[in-house]
């Protein structure tokens, strides 16, 4: 995450702010240094007047204060003091400071900061992804109250080749105006993102066939016997297919969360939260086959001693491509399992819960696929039907 720059403001660190950059100063609270795309450095105050998040620019860095000094970090941040000690001198005339409407790219900062301490980390991640390739390039230099639908709906458009991130940046973007509306940085309903209709989606699912497993089998098997991937690399595809859990799940798993007797992993956090997994016997037999390295707690242990493994891609390409599937996504194991699932009469709320869906509409995905088993049910009952009709009558 691009996280706003925190430090005490001095001469030599405000002389080198790079454009579209603000460092909040550390000391007083609010106070900062803000260079603009052009070269100009102004300071400014964030402060809460009567209930309402106020912002006040103090001056331009390296002109004269009204005093016939320059402004320079400590003249800036004792006018600062003043204002916070009585706001009302900004808006006298011949006053030094003045109120200012914050710019999207200053809240979108205080948004990842605040709003993103409640979310985890990965997803706080792809949002600050999200806010820096998308949203501030669209809208970091507009002040925040400004923004309007029309502006959102051509900022939607633009980024029609990629619809998938264009909805995503949408939503965040919708969360952010709603956040600023709590923060009263816009007036309370007026989020200009409402009722812009996202981009259809297709989802996109490939599920290994029998005949594809069985590649993908003798793969990994040649792979280990050849030292073509790490072990470690082969265990964790291998728990992949087994369990139907996510990458991040795998990787980041700790042998604390192993629990043998129960027959299952005890996860305390997970993209939806505690979650248990179940173990199967072939899961079960791959973890007893993984060594436990002293002082290391992962079950899918990294290059640096103590660590997890971070990346499974290039293993994953190299297996893949031995076994002709060069198309399979490491997520297509976790549609696979749930396939096979589905196929061996399982219902879409059980499955659901396996794969830790914390939405039923997640699970829908996989409804088409229920069809099979009906239709084999529907066979075999009217194989049985039509065999008990032409039997013979008992005496």
């Amino acid at each position: 995450m691009s996280a706003p720059l925190r430090k005490r403001l001095t001469l030599s660190m405000v002389n080198a702010l790079t454009p579209d950059t603000t460092i909040w100063d550390t000391d007083l609270r609010g106070f900062s240094a803000r260079r603009q795309r052009s070269r100009a450095i102004t300071y400014q105050l964030k402060m809460r007047v009567e209930g309402k998040i106020r912002w006040f620019t103090i001056g331009r860095h390296g002109q004269a204060t009204p005093e016939g000094l320059t402004w320079t970090p400590e003249t800036a941040r004792r006018q600062a003091i003043k204002i916070m000690g009585n706001p009302s001198i900004a808006e006298k005339p011949g006053a030094t400071a003045k109120p200012v409407r914050p710019l999207f790219g200053d809240v979108a900062d205080e948004f990842l900061q605040l709003h993103g301490a409640k979310l985890k980390p990965r997803t706080l991640e792809e949002q600050s992804r999200i806010v820096r390739l998308y949203l501030k390039p669209a809208f970091g230099h507009q002040e925040i109250i400004q923004i309007t639908r029309r502006d959102v709906e051509t900022a939607h458009a633009s980024w029609k080749a990629k619809p998938r991130a264009a909805n995503h940046a949408l939503a965040v973007l919708s969360t952010m105006m709603n956040w600023a509306e709590e923060q009263r940085y816009r007036p309370q309903d007026t989020n200009p993102c409402r009722r812009i209709v996202h981009y259809p989606q297709r989802n996109r699912e490939r599920f290994l066939q029998p005949d594809e497993l069985a590649r993908l089998g003798e793969a990994l098997n040649q792979a280990d016997k050849d030292g073509l991937a790490m072990p470690p690399a082969i265990s964790a595809i291998r728990l992949l297919i087994y369990t139907g859990a996510r990458l991040s799940e795998i990787l980041t798993l700790r042998w604390s969360y192993v629990d043998f007797a129960r027959r299952a992993l005890l996860l305390p956090d997970s993209k939806t939260g505690q979650k248990t997994i179940p173990l199967n016997d072939p899961a079960i037999a791959e973890l007893h086959g993984i060594p436990h390295l002293a002082n290391n707690p992962f079950v899918i242990v990294g290059h640096i001693h103590g660590t997890h493994m971070v990346n499974l891609q290039k293993p994953w390409r190299r297996i893949r491509g031995m076994a002709g599937l060069d198309d399979v996504r490491i997520h297509d194991l976790r549609h696979t399992f749930a396939s096979i699932a589905v196929a061996a009469g399982g219902s879409l709320p059980i499955i659901g819960r396996a794969l830790g869906h914390s939405q039923p509409s997640t699970t829908q995905r996989y409804a088409h696929l229920t069809d099979d088993p009906v239709r084999q049910l529907s066979q075999v009952t009217g194989q049985r039907l039509e065999a008990a009709l032409r039997a013979k009558p008992a005496a």
